[in-house]
């Protein structure tokens, strides 16, 4: 089978994913009451799937949809603060066409860049369990198989960081000692041809409305991005 149509079907089995009954018991009922800025949209109200280039040499990992941003809109990081904040960043540095990510038909591109979460359902208070991230990993082990080009990873916050650790020790069985610990600018080379894992604090507002992360301090992240990705063309 060609590779985008294999993505396109790990794609929709992450649609379809009904392994967390928790998970999908509060979706769906974030769905049907909606916000009330939002109480005229139609909601999209499962797992959200990844989003990007299907040639990216650069995965994003994050933590999981927000209630009424990707678990609204359907695209990863889309419709709230937070996905414009990351957008901003991508779009300057070169990753994203347009500095904003507000529905799924607004003509969002991403650029050598792919999109995924630890968790792709909303959890209640943004809190998933270890049992729910690690029923998830199954999804992010099929997504990554689908992009063979990454040469680097960029985790938002400790859980994206955390569950790539997981994702290469289960799938890979790399185990790099001492764990590498995350850090917002850190940098670990896991081995075995594995991608270079750069720590960003997570575009929550609790992060950037309180100065933690700013604007300059994301850009940097991906700043270093490209410098790999362009040393390592070059």
């Amino acid at each position: 089978m060609p590779r985008l149509p294999a993505l396109e079907v790990v794609r929709q089995e992450i649609a379809d994913c009904q392994d967390c009954r928790r998970l999908r018991t509060y979706c769906a009922r974030i769905a049907r009451e909606k916000k009330a800025a939002h109480r005229d949209e139609t909601y999209w109200g499962r797992p959200v799937p990844g989003f990007g280039d299907p040639d990216a040499r650069l995965l994003l990992v994050g933590l999981a949809p927000a209630a009424h941003g990707a678990n609204r809109t359907g695209r990863v990081f889309t419709g709230d603060g937070s996905g414009d904040f990351l957008m901003s960043a991508l779009h300057a540095t070169g990753f994203a066409n347009i500095a904003t990510a507000r529905h799924a038909g607004d003509g969002l591109e991403l650029r050598d860049a792919y999109i995924l979460s630890a968790v792709r359902c909303a959890p209640p208070d943004n809190k998933p369990t270890p049992d729910e991230i690690a029923r998830c990993r199954r999804h992010m082990i099929a997504e990554i198989g689908a992009l063979p080009h990454l040469s680097v990873v960029v985790a938002l916050g400790k859980i994206g960081h955390d569950a790539y650790l997981a994702y290469a020790a289960e799938a890979l069985g790399v185990r790099p000692r001492p764990r590498p610990p995350f850090a917002h600018g850190s940098e670990a080379d896991l081995g075995d041809g594995l991608p270079l894992l750069l720590g960003c604090y997570h575009p929550s507002r609790q992060n950037t409305n309180t100065g933690k992360l700013t604007p300059p301090m994301m850009r940097a992240v991906f700043q270093r991005a490209r410098q790999i990705l362009e040393t390592a063309h070059g």
